[in-house]
This record gives C-alpha cells, structure tokens and sequence, in this order.
C-alpha cells in the first residue's frame, strides 16, 4: 500500500475515490489478520498461559488448551474470511498486483460485495471477543496486571502515528503527527515532507538504522522529555492521536486510558492492548466502508499522463508507520529509493526496551531459567518486529543470545534459542 501510494506520487496521479476506498478496505482485512496472529499467537500465550510456563506450552496450542478449543477455531476461521476479503477485493491475499499508478486494476464486484457484508457481524464480534479476552484474562489477573503496570516495561519517548483531519487514528491515509513524552505536540508533516522531519543515524553493528526526529538532533540512547527518539507502534499511535474514528473503537480506546490515568501511556505491554482496540477500529472501519455505496464504482483507475520523477508514500503498517520514497527517470526507472519500515523506527526502542527488561529481571546471583529469555524476548515481541523486512535477512530462527557477565565484565555465562 505504501508503495502503490508512492508511485501515484511518482507520476503526480490522483486516484479516483472509489479506489481509494478499495485500497483502504482490502487493508482493514489485512490489519486484522496481522494483529490477530501476534496477539493469539505471539503475545496472548505470555499472559494466558503465563511468562515462565515451558516454552511446550507458551504457545498457540497451549493457548487454547486453557481457553477452549472454541476460541481456536474461531481465529483460524476469522483470519481465514479477512484473507478471503483481501482475495476478493484485490485479488490476491499475500503480495498483490492489484495497486497500479493512478488506482487498482479491477472494481469490486456486487457479488463479493455482498460476501463480505454477510462477513462484516463476525468480524466486529471478533474484534470484541479479543478485548473481552483481555478484560477476562489479564486485566482481571493481578498478577498480569502487575506486569503491564510495572516498571519493567516502561519506555518513555515521543510517539508517532497517522491522523486524519481531526487527529483520529488512520492507517491508509493522513499526516504524521508526533506528540512528546507529555503528549504535547512537537511536529506534523505530509508524505513528501518526511526527509525534513525525520533522519536516520548508523550503528557499526547493526543492518538497522535507527531513526529521530531530525530537530531535535541524534543524542543517543536516552529516554524522557526532550528525547529526539520516538515509537511507531499500535500503543504509539493512539498516544499520537485524539481518539479513534469509530465507536466501538472509542469506547475502548478511553477504557485504556481511563485504566492507566490518562495519556500517553509509557507502560509497554499496553502496545498489545492497543493492537486489540486497533483490530476492533479496523472491522468497525471495514463495515463503514462495505456499505458506502461508491466502493462499487466502476472508475477504479485515471491512466497516468504526467512524466515520472519523484514520490513518497507513508501509511501505517501493522508494527508501525511505514514510509516509501522513490526517485525515477523519465521513463519511470527506479533511481533510488529509500525505505523506512515500522520495525526500523521502532529500532532504538526495542534495543532500549530489550536492556531494560534485562537488567530488570536478571538478579545478581539469582537463577537464569528459560524464563527469563522469554521476558527479555517479551520486550522486543511487544512491537511486532520484521527483522527479516528490516535488515533483508531471514536467519531462520530466534538468534537471541544473552551473555552474563560478573562486575569485572568477564562472561560467566551465556545461554541462547539454538
């Protein structure tokens, strides 16, 4: 989506509405199959069956073991029908061809339109039963609580996310709004205003870069007011905005807040309640946009007339906002591009994050169970990362390694996945 967003840029095309609109609903589908899959299978097994139970059963299957096998069949049926409303609307459900320069390659017909009305009852059903989950298993658990209100996941920094005209949360289309550790608002820019806004600093060790708000200027790994580093994940992005733009969605959105005291909130585990509150806004958005009677025009497409040259588009991608920028020739060939994906803004956060829970959790002198990786790896899952998007390497496994060392420095043990 960012891409085809970009490349209308590139040869200065203004999509017809009724694309728009379809580009926006194949991605509500997409948004609930991504944040169902972290929260059910990723996230909810570190609350549900617990932080330090047997990595065996700290998973998916042992999930359902202790809520029933009907919630399981439930989210594999869910996010088989949003992959079967991306299918319908775009084609394809992973990789689709269907964005072109100027719009979408095909309208939707009436038929599948009327499919996916029949899919739209279960799909808010579904983006509740993953709050009332959360009521009934982790914030009625004391000890879950705890960990949510706790201090080990904490990271205070400014936050960004995209806003429509009134400041709500979007994911298809607005402008990048970034609030302090205060929730004060500190820049707002368009698409193609992002490489005035924001830059991107290099470590010598890493194939992530890690970017800050450009004036405020890089000042290192620091957290607290005055930080220039900022999250762009689905806790950022309701701390970026003034509220949620359907109801269902609101009435959650100010449950949160309502728990925490008031925003933002810098208590991390709150990134998957919010991914919750945002799974529920995209089915109740998806509904608005299956009974708008235009998402049925024909006119899909404006052929494009103008010479290629230069585009950017942003949107918010599950893990976070989600930039593409390209350069062309005049016959429309890539020159150069630059990519800045939601795990690469929230890069210095996760690598803040990952330190302290680790200096939190590891005693002096104390055991090093399994557990404790897992605690550590529960600091860097809370943002949904795509190290193999963000660093175009797919090792194949978890390469967590952690390294104890005593007060002299000295490595007294080390202990990792493989």
């Amino acid at each position: 989506m960012a891409s085809g967003k970009a490349v209308d840029a590139v040869y200065k095309a203004k999509i017809p509405a009724a694309a728009s609109k379809l580009r926006e609903l194949y991605y509500m589908a997409h948004f609930m199959h991504s944040h169902a899959a972290h929260f059910y299978a990723l996230a909810a097994p570190d609350f549900v069956v617990g932080p330090d139970a047997p990595p065996a059963e700290r998973n998916i299957l042992g999930l359902i073991g202790k809520v029933g096998l009907d919630l399981g069949r439930e989210v594999i049926r869910q996010r088989e029908i949003t992959q079967l409303v991306q299918q319908m609307v775009g084609g394809r459900a992973t990789h689709p061809v269907w964005n072109l320069p100027g719009g979408v390659s095909r309208a939707l017909s009436s038929e599948n339109l009327e499919t996916i009305k029949g899919f739209v009852p279960g799909l808010v059903a579904f983006g509740e039963l993953g709050l009332k989950l959360f009521d009934d298993l982790v914030l009625a658990n004391k000890a879950y609580l705890d960990l949510i209100l706790g201090d080990g996941y904490e990271l205070v920094t400014n936050y960004m996310g995209l806003v429509d005209d009134r400041d709500r949360v979007t994911f298809y289309d607005g402008t990048v709004r970034v609030v302090d550790s205060e929730g004060v608002e500190i820049d707002r820019y368009g698409e193609s205003e992002y490489a005035e806004h924001v830059a991107e600093h290099v470590e010598p060790y890493s194939y992530l870069k890690f970017p800050y708000l450009k004036k405020l200027g890089w000042q290192g790994f620091k957290e607290g007011k005055g930080t220039s580093l900022y999250q762009a994940a689905p806790l950022a992005r309701l701390n970026a905005a003034s509220g949620m733009a359907t109801p269902k969605a609101q009435a959650a959105y100010e449950k949160m807040y309502a728990t925490f005291g008031g925003k933002p909130v810098h208590k991390l585990m709150a990134h998957h309640w919010a991914r919750l509150i945002e799974l529920l806004y995209a089915a109740e958005r998806l509904a608005e946009l299956v009974a708008d009677p235009e998402i049925l025009d024909p006119n899909v497409r404006v052929i494009p007339s103008a010479t290629p040259s230069e585009g950017v588009g942003i949107i918010e991608a599950p893990r976070g906002t989600l930039t593409h920028h390209y350069a062309t020739d005049e016959r429309g060939i890539v020159t150069k591009a630059n990519l800045i994906v939601g795990t690469t803004n929230n890069n210095a956060p996760i690598s803040m994050a990952v330190k302290k829970a680790a200096q939190k959790f590891i005693g002096a002198g104390g055991e090093v169970a399994e557990g404790l990786l897992n605690r550590v790896e529960m600091a860097f899952r809370i943002f949904d990362p795509c190290f193999s998007c963000a660093t175009h390497s797919l090792p194949g496994h978890m390469p967590l390694i952690i390294e104890l060392k005593n007060g002299a420095g000295e490595t007294i043990r080390t202990i990792s996945r493989s």
